[in-house]
């Protein structure tokens, strides 16, 4: 019995610490085998996802959602502790030595939460226990500037990829809409063309950082109707129409942004193991088509939308937009349209309104 726990201890602890040096310093594959990290997450998201189902009203919803991204991350360091204590308290058992006049397994438990906090202990006995029990203790210590180290780069991540989801709420709306992302660019391509090398920029950024910590795909963004996905959307969606509508430079940009978008959802997927599902419902119906093309006719830069660029686009969403679908229904965050169907969100204005109203009530 005592060699079995002996084995149980070593890999326990063994897949532990892989699964934390993994997580926090190796952070960087896409395809990963399976992992505490990996069961974590797809067993909790499962559970608090199914209950984000039935919170009919969408304020409430996003809400409660909004919680998971931090508590999980919390809830993930406490695995790996209580994962840590386990297993040296399975090896201080199988080492033979009586905690406080028992060989009780609950007394081992006890003696390697205080051995790992560093609360302080009487002497261990033998030179194996004292070696675990040190062992324990540096580990400890590893484990607690592990955590400190992390958070701040994880944070600094977060805030990155958040400030360009922000900025685009006054060229594109809250929720984004492709179209209108195109049509606040003013009359010259060069600045649509910088505007989508800057996006290029957002998307591989957004790649590495999600690979490398899957964990930010579940933090949510600071207004209900913004997300990182419908960003990402927004970004391919608009490239997609500037591949064949455009011609020169300005498609050329449009085609790199797009093929790191489009990489960005595909790789996502893999991590989380998500296959492709197309859209239950068209999202460029005949009407929005009209919409879409009317919209680009009327705007600055002439791109215009005919039978053929429409069969070309066709042809382009079909490459992601399953991918894009998949990713939405598991995060529960809502895909964009492509064109407006009435008047467009900003989040800013509504921010003004509210100002004023309030301003307006304290001067009455």
């Amino acid at each position: 019995m005592r060699i079995l726990a002996t084995i149980v201890g070593c890999v326990l602890l063994g897949t532990v610490i892989v699964d934390s040096f993994q997580t926090v310093i190796l952070a960087r594959r896409a395809n990963r085998k399976w992992r505490i990290t990996r069961a974590f997450y797809l067993s909790s998201w499962a559970v608090f996802s199914a209950i984000a189902r039935r919170i009919k009203g969408e304020r409430q919803r996003e809400t409660y959602l909004g919680v998971f991204g931090a508590l999980s991350l919390v809830s993930l360091f406490m695995v790996w502790a209580s994962g840590l204590i386990i297993a040296f308290a399975l090896l201080n058992w199988a080492a033979g030595r009586q905690m406080f006049g028992s060989a009780r397994f609950g007394n081992d438990v006890y003696y390697s939460m205080a051995t790992f906090f560093t609360l302080g202990s009487a002497d261990p006995g033998t030179f194996w226990v004292k070696l675990l029990t040190v062992s324990e203790v540096a580990l400890g210590y590893s484990f607690l500037a592990l955590v400190i180290s992390y958070l701040p780069v994880f944070y600094e991540s977060f805030s990155k990829r958040e400030l360009r989801i922000s900025l685009l709420d006054a060229r594109a709306g809250s929720p984004p809409i492709a179209v209108e992302l195109l049509l606040h660019q003013g009359a010259n391509p060069d600045k649509l063309e910088r505007q989508l090398a800057d996006w290029e920029e957002w998307c591989a950024e957004l790649l590495e950082s999600h690979l490398s910590y899957p964990v930010l795909s579940y933090f949510r963004s600071q207004h209900s109707n913004q997300s990182w996905l419908g960003t990402l959307t927004t970004i391919v969606d608009a490239t997609a129409i500037v591949m064949v509508t455009a011609k020169g430079d300005l498609k050329q940009q449009a085609e790199v942004t797009f093929a790191i978008g489009q990489h960005a959802m595909k790789d996502l997927c893999a991590v989380y193991r998500l296959f492709p599902l197309p859209p239950n419902a068209d999202r460029l119906p005949p009407d929005a088509v009209a919409r879409l093309r009317t919209a680009l006719a009327a705007g600055p830069i002439p791109l215009h939308l005919d039978g053929a660029s429409e069969a070309k686009l066709q042809s382009l969403r079909g490459g992601y937009e399953p991918y894009a679908n998949v990713l939405s229904r598991h995060f529960m965050m809502p895909l964009p349209q492509w064109a407006p169907a009435g008047t467009v969100h900003h989040n800013w204005e509504a921010t003004r309104q509210a100002h004023g109203n309030v301003l307006g009530r304290k001067m009455k």
